[in-house]
């Protein structure tokens, strides 16, 4: 799981919450560091969980990017806005769901577990 977030609190809780699940996870703080860590072709990406809204380059559009090289992965957007507000930019990404904040444990562990049930 690439876990994407700007806020360090939110990614932290998230990272456990996966960790604790026995998900293995790798972070990122924005979506250029989430691509430059994807460059690593050796890593085995099933599931990126990312925030919608964040400084720079924004969830979709970096997602969007990364599904170019790797178009089997599934993905998770988070995001304390309503849903309306990014349901276009979200229909334009295949196997993505949308989860918004604040969500707890059990709400992110069961929504990644159900993204990457539909392998």
């Amino acid at each position: 799981v690439l876990l994407v977030e700007d806020e360090a609190p939110v990614r932290a809780f998230a990272s456990r919450a996966l960790r604790l699940k026995g998900f293995t996870v790798l972070e990122a703080e924005s979506a250029e560091e989430a691509l430059s860590t994807l460059e690593d072709e050796t890593l085995d990406v099933d599931l990126f969980v990312s925030d919608v809204i964040m400084p720079g380059m924004d969830g979709p559009s970096w997602v969007a990017e990364a599904l170019k090289a790797r178009p089997d992965v599934k993905v998770v957007f988070v995001s304390g806005y309503a849903e309306d507000s990014i349901s276009e930019h979200q229909a334009r990404i295949p196997n993505s769901v949308f989860l918004p904040k604040p969500f707890s444990l059990t709400e992110l562990t069961s929504t990644v577990a159900g993204q990457l049930a539909l392998h």
